[in-house]
């Protein structure tokens, strides 16, 4: 299965519309789609209507849709030169904006290259427990994903003790199984929220505003070390 199957996303006879069935199994416990699941569909949207691979997305969280809606996705193509795309995507359901979408698609050669950003230290996914969730929903994402903590605090030291800011954790969704794409990291990217509880010491989070991906490179794995650093709350 891939990303795209994963969501359940589908093309209509208009290569630039698309429609999301907002599944109880993209949602969160609090009854809503997750960021991550319309974010991961219109990358896959975006995508499959101009051909070319995401660099970058910024999206806006606007509105709720709950499960059973149906989300359209608009694709919008202003710029298409010869490396570049300029994209954008609007997520509807009927008149309701659920979330908007800038993107930047394509590929340039260049001679030269690096990464000038460490990722933390941890080790293999294998070695580390899987996250437990006090009040998950079941059906909900969170049962189609799976999380090992590498660094963080269970709820039960969560003790109002300001932490570094900084959550560590190895994620995947098993389901995936033809490898990590763009539209799998917008998915996983959206953890955030979890951070400012660890960075603040509390049993709380929040939602989501908004969420950028840039993607440089992409290689074969199914895991993701995500690496939330919260700087202010």
């Amino acid at each position: 299965m891939d990303s795209r199957a994963f969501l359940g996303l589908q093309q209509t006879h208009n290569p630039f519309r698309w429609f999301l069935p907002v599944d109880l199994r993209l949602c969160t416990g609090g009854n809503f789609l997750y960021g991550g699941s319309a974010l991961g569909a219109a990358i896959s949207a975006l995508e499959g209507t101009t051909g070319r691979n995401v660099i970058w997305t910024t999206a806006q969280y606007l509105s709720y849709a709950r499960p059973g809606e149906v989300m359209d996705i608009d694709v919008y193509v202003p710029v298409e030169g010869n490396a570049i795309t300029q994209a954008r995507v609007i997520g509807h359901v009927g008149e309701r904006e659920i979330i908007t979408v800038n993107a930047a698609l394509g590929d340039r050669d260049f001679e030269f290259g690096g990464q000038f950003v460490t990722a933390p230290e941890a080790g293999r996914p294998d070695e580390y427990k899987n996250w437990r969730h006090r009040h998950i929903a079941e059906g909900t994402i969170h049962d189609f994903m799976e999380e090992r903590v590498v660094k963080a605090r269970s709820e039960e030291q969560l003790d109002g003790t300001p932490g570094d800011g900084q959550t560590v954790m190895w994620a995947r969704l098993p389901q995936v199984i033809d490898g990590v794409d763009a539209a799998t990291l917008g998915v996983l990217g959206d953890f955030v929220p979890r951070g400012v509880g660890q960075a603040l010491g509390i049993r709380g989070g929040g939602n989501s505003l908004d969420n950028t991906l840039r993607v440089m490179n992409l290689v074969p794995t199914t895991w993701v070390l995500l690496d939330i650093r919260v700087q202010g709350v």
